[in-house]
């Protein structure tokens, strides 16, 4: 619930304000959250240091969108987005592991204490980058002219620009939520990463029961996430990919549409919805006889799907709406972390109650549905961002960058 909250609040201060600042608030609050919830013995403060801790989390994935915006070409967004969300996904994959050999081997508290540590290092890094936000840089700039020259009329061009911090709340920090549900191509996303991402925390709950019904130990039994870790490097691949399909583009002196970055997506889907059809009939109790490599292979599918939709659908939204992308990213990032927080609730209930291959076919089911969306987005993505009041502001601004060369 914290991050949801964080979603909402801290992109459009962003995109108003500026980002560096919020790097270190969240590293650093972070990390006195951790440390916290390390130390006490009170329930309720654990508590409050997780919903302050969440709310603080939401700043890096949310902000961090807008800032490779701010600082890369469509061009070199495909890496770079692909690197950011590759270590994020690895990371929330190794995060079970990690935690189990931890209070196996150690304490529970120790989870805590060692990111207390990493996010204390992080916090000494935040402090040595720079602003990112073009509209703020602007805005210093020219005030800085003002100063030097006594011309006080000037006034920087910015389309986002809020004055005060009542003009801010007025029409920057319901951003997101109007973007999400004022916007067919946001609210696809958000409801196909949220969904795919929820399924991390599903398998959180689900793969370990599983894999221990083949014989596993309940530490072993966390080492099937690897598989899915496994597929989200194989997005390399469709990267690779994605720049002949660019450098076509330019040696036939044609403009980069953000449609042509869709091969991940329309290869991810299929292979999201296979990937869960096979695994839901190889595991017990349907299929008791079949050796464990065989629904841990499936995982490999899954995993590269999700890094698809990661990478693919935030780069779209980028590449879509530009200076708002960190807003949209706010919007998909609150329904995922509604998601994500909710799923775990019923998981084990859904799973026991139904048995593990329904549940797992309900939810391949649903991923069958998500193998329409790259057709929405290939057929009808750029008449829908034509008529978008935000989108459509940065389709403008790409056409004026075509027809000055």
């Amino acid at each position: 619930m914290g991050q949801v909250v964080g979603a909402i609040v801290f992109p459009p201060w962003s995109e108003c304000f500026g980002r560096k600042k919020l790097y270190f608030i969240s590293s650093t609050g972070s990390a006195l959250c951790c440390l916290i919830i390390g130390v006490v013995h009170s329930l309720v403060a654990v508590v409050i240091c997780r919903i302050v801790g969440g709310f603080l989390s939401a700043i890096p994935y949310t902000v961090g969108s807008g800032s490779n915006e701010d600082m890369f070409n469509s061009r070199s967004r495909i890496w770079t987005t692909f690197l950011w969300t590759i270590a994020s996904n690895v990371g929330l994959l190794i995060g079970p592991i990690i935690s189990i050999l931890v209070v196996e081997n150690l304490h529970w508290r120790w989870v805590f204490y060692i990111y207390t540590i990493i996010l204390a290092v992080m916090s000494a890094f935040f402090l040595l980058i720079r602003e990112s936000r073009p509209a703020l840089l602007l805005a210093q700039e020219v005030s800085r002219i003002r100063h030097e020259t006594g011309h006080d009329s000037l006034q920087p061009l910015n389309h986002d620009h809020s004055p005060d911090l009542r003009t801010f709340i007025k029409a920057s920090l319901f951003r997101p939520l109007q973007l999400f549900f004022g916007e067919l191509l946001i609210f696809t996303m958000a409801m196909m990463i949220a969904f795919s991402f929820a399924l991390v925390y599903i398998f959180t709950e689900a793969l370990q029961p599983i894999y221990e019904s083949m014989n596993f130990t309940p530490s072993a039994a966390a080492l099937p996430f690897l598989a899915v870790g496994v597929g989200v490097c194989f997005s390399t691949f469709t990267r690779i990919l994605d720049f002949r399909i660019i450098d076509a583009k330019h040696a036939a002196s044609q403009p980069v549409k953000p449609e042509d970055k869709l091969t991940g997506l329309a290869i991810g889907a299929p292979a999201f919805a296979i990937g869960l059809w096979w695994f839901a009939w190889t595991i017990p109790p349907k299929a008791e006889d079949i050796h464990w490599i065989v629904p841990t292979v499936s995982l490999v599918l899954i995993g590269y799907a999700l890094n698809e939709f990661d990478t693919v659908l935030y780069g779209y939204l980028a590449d879509s709406y530009l200076s708002y992308s960190a807003s949209g990213t706010a919007a998909v990032q609150l329904v995922r972390a509604g998601m994500s927080g909710a799923f775990p609730l019923f998981t084990r209930q859904m799973f026991d109650g139904l048995g593990a291959n329904v549940a797992a076919s309900l939810l391949a089911a649903l991923a069958t549905v998500f193998c329409t969306v790259p057709l929405l987005f290939l057929l009808y993505g750029e008449r829908i961002r034509a008529k978008s009041r935000f989108a459509k502001h940065s389709l403008e601004v790409q056409e004026q960058f075509v027809k000055q060369g």
